[in-house]
């Protein structure tokens, strides 16, 4: 079977063929940290986790390379230092920002069950790179310098616009293109640019003599020339990166460099809606990895993502959670015995070659379920080996039954007195207040089993986590 992914620079699904099979490389946009993660920025670091175990299965773990980058220099992250810590010199609010952004970020992706990836460059540790590449570029007449701005000149690339495929007007539009005099287009966009006084700033390029700091996007060009050389085969992110980021990452690496190409294939994952919504703090549904990471299993989230093809709008709801995480009990419990090195399942292989298309991958693996179910351990032992493959079933299943949610994990004394407290009203035939108990146990996510003692015939009540 040949691995086949959809290109958005072509708009087709094609056979992927990397320029070097001992040397796969995929670059994927990561998170700028001035906040948390929040779900939608999450699914391109699921989805491209897929791919990453895939790629590692087809050419060997290591013959693959994958970069994603932390932007830790940005207009963003300096509003949200100075407005978390107004008390501290900008620079060192910054520090403290992205210190900690960066930390709940890896801890919440690993909770997710998310590889690393092989480098994760930051910003901040390649001005050298960038400033050399701007230079390369004013050097080949793609760039320009005007009042301590060095700028790329769109007209000077022919193709521009060619991933995004919009038109000059919509292009301008969806830039939402800073109105500046000493531009020589509109369409011109800023590769480095003078820093306010307090701001992160370094020796500006070009013989410029104020000191400055990058634009956004020269900085992923330059970090995955540093990381993945001038071509390379993958370039990935969320489809609200096509324009201006990536087609300005185009343009940047293709001019400075002199090549044909950045990247071969450039994937992008579609939008993320919540309950039917976009997402927005103004409407009360925005949603944080950490926060939902309270509640569920990072398993039952990524599963939750996995069951929507990931060029496809997703809606995510509690609902589908609550599916994902009763999918995975079923499936742990199957295969708690199973022996490790199973056979991949090929349905399940053959669906992810196929532009990762994680819900025939999904299909394939109940499809084994229903077989492991029946008592055939070689299903069981498969559908163990083809759900790791998708990121799934990589805990035991004793410690995945034993799973809590954070959030009253560690308040067991407390369900406890509940417990003895509804126990106490049936006893007083009180039958109302122990329901309201009952009820209040389980709008914490707690689930309760009576039983009568074989001994004694007395009550005996046992608690969960409800599924």
């Amino acid at each position: 079977m040949t691995l086949k992914l959809y290109n958005t620079l072509t708009r087709k699904k094609e056979p992927f063929r990397p320029l070097d099979a001992n040397n796969v490389r995929m670059y994927v946009c990561g998170p700028t940290v001035y906040d948390f993660a929040h779900i939608g920025n999450a699914r391109p670091v699921i989805v491209f986790d897929v791919l990453y175990r895939l790629l590692r299965h087809v050419y060997g773990p290591d013959h693959v390379t994958y970069v994603r980058n932390i932007t830790d220099v940005d207009d963003k992250i300096n509003a949200r230092a100075a407005q978390d810590y107004p008390e501290l010199p900008l620079n060192e609010a910054i520090r403290k920002v992205t210190e900690k952004t960066e930390a709940q970020f890896h801890q919440d992706m690993a909770a997710l069950g998310a590889l690393d990836p092989s480098v994760e460059p930051r910003a901040t540790e390649h001005i050298e790179q960038m400033k050399a590449m701007i230079e390369m570029l004013v050097e080949n007449g793609c760039a320009y310098v005007a009042e301590d701005h060095v700028l790329f000149h769109v007209s000077s690339m022919k193709d521009y616009g060619k991933l995004s495929g919009r038109s000059l007007d919509e292009m301008i539009a969806g830039a939402r293109v800073e109105v500046a005099p000493f531009k020589k287009d509109a369409m011109d966009f800023v590769l480095w640019k003078p820093s306010k006084p307090g701001e992160p700033s370094w020796p500006s390029p070009c013989g410029i003599a104020a000191p400055g700091r990058p634009g956004w996007h020269i900085e992923c060009s330059a970090m995955a020339a540093a990381h993945l050389g001038q071509t390379f085969d993958i370039h990935g992110g969320g489809i609200d990166l096509v324009f201006p980021h990536h087609e300005n990452e185009i343009a940047q690496s293709r001019c400075a460099n002199r090549t044909k190409i950045m990247a071969q294939v450039w994937m992008h994952n579609g939008f993320l809606q919540v309950e039917g919504e976009k997402m927005a703090k103004s409407l009360g549904n925005f949603v944080t990895v950490h926060e939902l990471l309270q509640d569920w299993p990072g398993e039952a989230i990524s599963l939750n993502m996995l069951m929507t093809h990931y060029r496809q709008p997703l809606n995510w709801t509690e609902a589908g959670l609550r599916e994902a995480k009763r999918m995975l009990d079923h499936w742990y419990d199957l295969t708690a015995e199973a022996s490790s090195g199973g056979m991949l399942c090929a349905d399940t292989l053959s669906a992810l070659e196929d532009d990762l298309n994680t819900p025939k991958a999904v299909s394939a693996l109940h499809e084994l379920r229903q077989a492991a179910a029946h008592g055939s351990k070689p299903a069981a032992s498969s559908l163990r080996a083809s759900a790791q493959l998708l990121g799934l079933l990589q805990d035991d299943a004793e410690a995945w039954a034993d799973w809590r949610p954070p959030s009253f994990a560690q308040d067991d004394a407390r369900i406890t007195s509940f417990i003895d407290a509804r126990n106490a009203a049936r006893k007083a035939k009180n039958f109302k207040e122990a329901d309201r108990i009952r009820d209040e146990l389980a709008a914490m996510g707690i689930e309760l089993k009576d039983s009568k003692d074989p001994n004694t015939g007395e009550l005996v009540t046992t608690w969960e986590v409800a599924r």
